[in-house]
């Protein structure tokens, strides 16, 4: 049976909490949940858990910074108007940085199938901006979407899908909105940070049906599947 990773750090996680807190009961040490800024910790582990998945990308990275960069404002090591000041050019740093490195950013880790493109195009992006696509009577094999203060569309009802395939999905301060066919399955691996999927399609009754995998990152943001 695979265990998945996100499984094993938020288990370690727990286990963690549940060793401090038995370490208490024995006097052994003073440990306590509710530390200046622990609210951070869920910016900076679902984060960390996407990069060890998903590998470097802008959502993950940019959530990593912000949450360690937040985490220290609270602790008192650094000025807090500092950190307010420093976050958006981060973001804007990391954007940049994802465009000129895209396959460092960007590249696939996906335990379910081989990522293959036809049809279409491999990688559709929309930064400060919105854009719509469709694909109509081409086969289509998986692609990575990257939505940054924008939105994207893409429309595969009349798109050819007779196998499983894999779409990375990434929203940061944007959405995405996916029309697939309905002789397809759709199955979501996400990890939301502050946003989330949601899968209204992907119910085709028939075992051998293809499968669409989504991998997905949301940082306030949003995927919709329909």
């Amino acid at each position: 049976m695979r265990i998945k990773a996100s499984n094993v750090l938020w288990g370690l996680f727990f286990i963690l909490i549940g060793i401090g807190f038995a370490g208490n009961a024995f006097a052994l040490w003073s440990f306590n949940l509710f530390f200046h800024g622990w609210w951070t910790l869920f910016i900076i582990i679902p984060c960390a858990i996407s990069l060890i998945q998903n590998g470097f990308r802008v959502s993950n990275l940019a959530g990593l910074l912000i949450g360690i960069m937040l985490l220290l404002s609270m602790q008192g090591v650094v000025d807090g108007n500092v950190i307010g000041k420093l976050i958006v050019p981060f973001i804007f740093i990391l954007i940049g940085l994802s465009m000129i490195f895209k396959n460092l950013f960007h590249g696939d880790r996906s335990i379910h199938i081989d990522v293959k493109y036809q049809g279409g195009s491999s990688d559709y992006s929309s930064v400060f901006a919105g854009n719509s696509y469709q694909i109509t009577g081409e086969k289509f094999l998986g692609t990575t979407i990257n939505a940054i203060f924008g939105g994207v569309e893409l429309d595969l009802r009349n798109a050819i899908i007779d196998e499983d395939i894999v779409i990375n999905a990434t929203a940061v301060f944007g959405g995405i909105d996916i029309k697939v066919p309905s002789n397809v399955k759709v199955k979501v691996s996400n990890v939301p940070i502050f946003g989330g999927v949601d899968n209204k399609a992907g119910t085709s009754p028939d075992p051998s049906a293809p499968v669409i995998f989504l991998n997905s990152t949301c940082m306030f943001g949003g995927i919709d599947v329909k």
